[in-house]
């Protein structure tokens, strides 16, 4: 059965352009949608991925590995100090982040974190011309 509930990919987009923002363990839904995305032909897909530290991103070899085959465009950011090892961006995602991944309005996204990510970014990629329509959000904790 399933997929239950409202976060869940839809099964005939009409979308060929994916943007998947995840926080955290946020990322466990959005890589199965980001699967279905992948069987779409033409599909375009960015992937905004956010951890505390580098040893915290889930998956981070299937995602590099679908980038480097130009399958989709991968960010990642860490929140906390990182050791010397980790060369990548550091900090809150933001608008720039997004917006080298939001191409233009016909976007799909879907949001899942904590909830101050999950707000942030879906006012984000609104202000980057996003309908809400297009704006697919879940989120959990206090």
């Amino acid at each position: 059965e399933g997929p239950l509930g409202s976060f869940t990919f839809p099964p005939d987009p009409e979308e060929r352009r994916f943007v998947f923002i995840a926080g955290g363990t946020g990322i466990a839904p959005l890589r199965a949608m980001l699967h279905h995305a992948l069987a779409i032909p033409g599909a375009q897909i960015g992937l905004l991925y956010s951890a505390r530290t580098p040893d915290e991103f889930a998956y981070e070899g299937e995602f590099q590995a679908l980038a480097r085959a130009g399958r989709l465009e991968l960010r990642q950011t860490v929140t906390r100090t990182a050791d010397g090892a980790w060369s990548g961006a550091r900090g809150r995602i933001g608008r720039a982040d997004l917006e080298s991944l939001v191409h233009d309005p016909a976007t799909l996204c879907f949001i899942c974190g904590p909830p101050p990510l999950v707000a942030g970014m879906s006012a984000t990629v609104s202000d980057l011309g996003i309908p809400e329509s297009r704006i697919r959000t879940e989120r959990w904790g206090a």
